[in-house]
């Protein structure tokens, strides 16, 4: 679904992606995985056009998408989450869930702020996720692992055929972890394909379907979790030469 081809972005003299390729297949779960100062979240960046890539190719079911704004990228169908939530503070959550809203022209302007219809699709999503509760509560009101499942809802109200997950479990609490996890993978199962980018490796090695790893900006690995879990430039990109070091 998903093809990103020789991709690069370079900031003045510090190349931060370089040349990286690789593709999420229709219908699975792939992770982007690398050490800090990889180049993940830059290339999240580039893919969702948050950011322009230097050079490379981006193709969203082989239409080509890096050179669309963001709003247009979302039309396509491919949406994202950060790792820190942009939601709007002074609204509530259903109006942060329905500002996501597919977009269908000038029509638009005549219609009310929240359509019965968005209400309606907007809750059956919070309670997918297992927050109704929190429709009404104000952005700012919420904890941070509340702030990441309204991120997820606010995501799914574009229907999108392809989510970008940017650390989805960063910060969260092992329950809420298990909760996040649970929701990723009946997505998965509905169909939709998922993209992402995360630090825990449990969650990454429980839910991937193949991972994709990154260093230096680089792709220095791509397989199903077992084959990366024992590939020697992943543990060496890891942990810098130790565990030869060690031997």
């Amino acid at each position: 679904m998903l093809e990103v081809r020789s991709l690069s972005k370079h900031f003045g003299g510090i190349q931060a992606v370089d040349k990286c390729s690789f593709v999420a297949e229709r219908g699975k779960i792939t992770a982007l995985i690398g050490p800090n100062g990889a180049g993940k979240t830059t290339a999240f960046n580039c893919i969702s056009r948050t950011m322009a890539p230097s050079a490379g190719e981006i193709r969203l079911d082989g239409r080509r998408i890096d050179t669309l704004r963001p709003y247009q990228v979302t039309a396509a169908g491919l949406s994202r989450t950060f790792q820190i939530s942009r939601n709007l503070a002074d609204m509530t959550v259903l109006e942060n869930v329905i500002c996501q809203s597919k977009i269908h022209g000038w029509r638009d302007l005549f219609r009310p702020a929240m359509s019965a219809e968005e209400i309606d699709k907007a809750f059956g999503i919070l309670e997918f996720l297992g927050i109704t509760r929190i429709a009404n509560e104000d952005g700012s009101n919420l904890s941070y692992g509340q702030k990441k499942l309204m991120d997820l809802a606010a995501l799914l109200m574009s229907d999108p055929k392809i989510i970008l997950l940017d650390e989805p479990a960063g910060g969260v609490n092992p329950t809420l972890l298990e909760e996040i996890i649970g929701h990723i993978r009946k997505l998965n199962e509905q169909g939709l394909t998922v993209l992402i980018v995360e630090h825990n490796m449990d969650l990454i090695m429980r839910l991937s379907h193949r991972v994709v790893v990154m260093a230096h900006g680089r792709v220095i690995a791509d397989g199903t979790p077992d084959e990366v879990r024992e590939n020697p430039d992943v543990l060496d990109a890891y942990l810098g030469g130790a565990l030869e070091e060690a031997a």
